[in-house]
């Protein structure tokens, strides 16, 4: 009886962010903005993609951040700001992950009109942000060559359901083990219809290529909305 009633509880939590979820979406729908949800490991190099992301769409298209962090720190945040970017720090108190109610209050402290484009930086970690909806259209998670090539068959749900994949820190690729092969073989079984980026943020190999495609991701929500 205890069990049932423990597992009750988690579906009606889940239940309640889902729902906020799909208010998130609608807003979003409703300003034309595309908001994406970046999840990736510690060091990853979630803050570097978005910072070259930048660089690539500005200013043809206006973004702004949501940074989601376990600690009261804005190390991320205030980076992003000296670029002139709207960005809002969300502290999770601990939490190993943002949800829906958490991005909802991110979302209400920005000025919504004219942008195009939101950012979100899940925090760091393969578990727990595969468990929470945020609402935003494209969910993204970025791998890196120093983490290994067998991520996707030792974390796979963070994997399932994703848009895109990107592959941080190939300029690391010719002093380390790393099968590609091998790691897109587990990428794909997850996920067979997933995008796949190889980048470098230090070098800059390989953003153009994920900056159009996000760039065409856009152009077409707005022509969808």
């Amino acid at each position: 009886m205890t069990i049932s009633k423990n597992v009750k509880i988690v579906e009606n939590i889940l239940s309640a962010n889902d729902q906020i979820a799909q208010d998130n979406t609608s807003l979003f729908q409703q300003h034309k903005i595309t908001a994406i949800n970046i999840m990736a490991s510690p060091g990853a190099g979630k803050t570097s993609l978005i910072l070259q992301t930048i660089k690539k769409l500005t200013p043809e298209f206006r973004i702004a951040v949501i940074e989601g962090d376990t600690a009261p720190v804005t190390i991320d945040a205030d980076l992003i700001a000296t670029h002139g970017i709207p960005v809002v720090q969300i502290n999770t108190g601990g939490d190993c992950h943002l949800d829906a109610p958490m991005l909802r209050r991110g979302i209400n402290q920005l000025s919504l009109d004219g942008i195009d484009l939101i950012i979100v930086e899940n925090v760091g970690n393969l578990i727990c942000p595969a468990a929470f909806k945020l609402g935003t259209q494209l969910n993204i998670v970025i791998a890196s060559i120093p983490e290994g090539d067998d991520k996707p068959y030792k974390y796979p749900n963070i994997y399932r359901g994703i848009d895109a994949l990107i592959l941080n820190k190939l300029d690391l690729k010719p002093y380390l083990t790393f099968n590609t092969d091998y790691f897109l073989q587990g990428l794909r079984a997850l996920n067979s219809k997933i995008n796949f980026f190889e980048v470098s943020c230090k070098t800059g190999e390989g953003i153009e290529t994920w900056a159009n495609w996000l760039k065409e991701q856009v152009v077409s929500n707005k022509k969808k909305h």
